[in-house]
């Protein structure tokens, strides 16, 4: 589910797992607060555009960190790219050669 505690979601009248769906859709993909709220009531969930926007004051912050942290890569997850030229017969030629750290 999420990273945040249950206290945080302590006093909505809806549950944790939709607030933390609204809030991800908001940071995660380039959709508007009336679109989260159109995706919602098409679940059959029924928010305001302004609770949405709350949300995401409240609890963004958070999850912005997570999906930051999520997508941070490793230092495993970097390549090189090398380029050679090599003359044969008269004519130039470029190699290149793309490693990642385990060669």
């Amino acid at each position: 589910m999420t990273e945040i505690s249950p206290a945080h979601f302590r006093r909505h009248r809806l549950p944790a797992e939709i607030i933390a769906h609204a809030v991800r859709l908001y940071y995660r993909f380039p959709l508007s607060f009336r679109d989260i709220e159109d995706l919602l009531a098409a679940r059959g969930i029924e928010v305001s555009f302004q609770t949405v926007s709350e949300w995401a004051v409240k609890f963004g912050l958070k999850f912005a960190d997570q999906l930051r942290r999520r997508s941070r890569g490793n230092f495993a997850d970097k390549r090189q790219l090398d380029e050679m030229v090599v003359t044969i017969k008269g004519k130039k030629y470029w190699l290149w050669r793309a490693a990642d750290a385990n060669g």
